[in-house]
C-alpha cells in the first residue's frame, strides 16, 4: 500500500513563520495557513518557496493519543538567516536529526491513513522509534490545496531502538 521510507539526515534548518495551538478536533489549519500565506512576502532571505508545515507534540502527544489533545502547528519558511524577521513572524530552528520520509498523494481528508499505516505498521516493525523533535510536512511545488493529485513529503523524527 505504501512505500517504505527514506532515511535521511536532516540538516539544521532556520524557518520564519506563524503557529497556532489546535487539536484535531479543532483543526486550525485554515486559519493558520490563511494568516501566513499572504504575509509571507514580507519575509526576507527565503531559500525556496516550499512551505515547511511543523507540528510538535508533547512526549505524551502520541502515546497517548486522543483527538482533543492539543500540539503547535506552524506555517513556515526555511530562511538563510534571522536578519530581519516580519512583525507578526516568529523563528523556529529545526535541529539536524534522522528522519524517516514519506511521499503522500492525495487530499487532505485521507491524509490520516498515511499517519496510522506509519505509527501502527511501520514504526513499530522498523529498527527506529520516534525521537522528540518536530514533525513536518514539505509542501513543495506538487501541493495543491484540496486536489486528489497533491504532493507532500512528511518527515517523521527518529532515531534507532
Amino acid at each position: 500500500m505504501f512505500k517504505d521510507p527514506e532515511i535521511e539526515t536532516l540538516k539544521n534548518k532556520k524557518l520564519v513563520g506563524q503557529s497556532i495551538e489546535m487539536s484535531l478536533v479543532d483543526n486550525k489549519t485554515f486559519e493558520l495557513f490563511s494568516g501566513f500565506m499572504p504575509q509571507q512576502k514580507h519575509i526576507q532571505n527565503i531559500v525556496s518557496s516550499d512551505i515547511y508545515e511543523v507540528l510538535i507534540y508533547d512526549s505524551n502527544y502520541l502515546q497517548n493519543f486522543n483527538p482533543t489533545n492539543t500540539f503547535t502547528k506552524w506555517a513556515t519558511v526555511e530562511v538563510k538567516n534571522y536578519d530581519s524577521i516580519p512583525e507578526g513572524m516568529q523563528t523556529l530552528n529545526l535541529e539536524t536529526g534522522l528522519y524517516a520520509v514519506f511521499n503522500y498523494k492525495g487530499l487532505p481528508k485521507d491524509f490520516g491513513v498515511l499517519m496510522s499505516y506509519i505509527y501502527a505498521d511501520w514504526l513499530p516493525k522498523s529498527k527506529y522509534q520516534l525521537s522528540q523533535r518536530p514533525h513536518f510536512n514539505l509542501l513543495g511545488e506538487k501541493a495543491k490545496r484540496n486536489h486528489p493529485d497533491s504532493e507532500e513529503t512528511v518527515w517523521i523524527p527518529i532515531e534507532l531502538k
